[in-house]
């Protein structure tokens, strides 16, 4: 007979790799792309990119709720990945996209346009690649 103190972790030892199908190796690296293109969210091809090294930023962005960003444009390619919340982003032209949790915006290079919040806030994720002394954004 098993002494009481082995008892109870033989038994979920038992469970785990017999009704459960736990394994106990290494997970593998999941790998998803979620982006890969060359033209922003209303279609406009990426034609220029800074001309000198490179230098990546990332940014986490709140925006409030019911909050409309002023317009604005941005000097270098970069790509927003929603957190929570809803945002509705465009043109001036009229061109709309509507981003929800987990989706992904490439943004717009020298075009102007801007963001609103729905009834929630909304958190991003903002990977830009730029340049040394090349702001991230400009008022429009």
């Amino acid at each position: 007979m098993l002494p009481a103190r082995l008892i109870k972790p033989l038994f979920f030892a038992t469970l785990c790799t017999s009704l459960l199908g736990c394994t106990h190796g290494p997970q593998e690296v999941q790998t998803e792309q979620l982006l890969k293109t060359s033209h922003s969210w209303d279609g406009t091809a990426y034609e220029t990119y800074p001309g000198s090294t490179p230098e990546l930023t990332v940014l986490k962005i709140t925006i409030p709720a019911n909050t409309t960003l002023k317009w604005h444009t941005h000097p270098m390619p970069n790509v927003a990945y929603v957190l929570s919340g809803e945002l509705m982003v465009e043109t001036r032209s009229g061109h709309q996209t509507r981003l929800k949790p987990g989706e992904v915006l490439p943004e717009l290079v020298n075009i102007p346009h801007r963001g609103t919040s729905g009834n929630s806030p909304v958190e991003l994720i903002v990977f830009y690649a730029g340049a040394p002394g090349l702001p991230l954004s400009k008022p429009d």
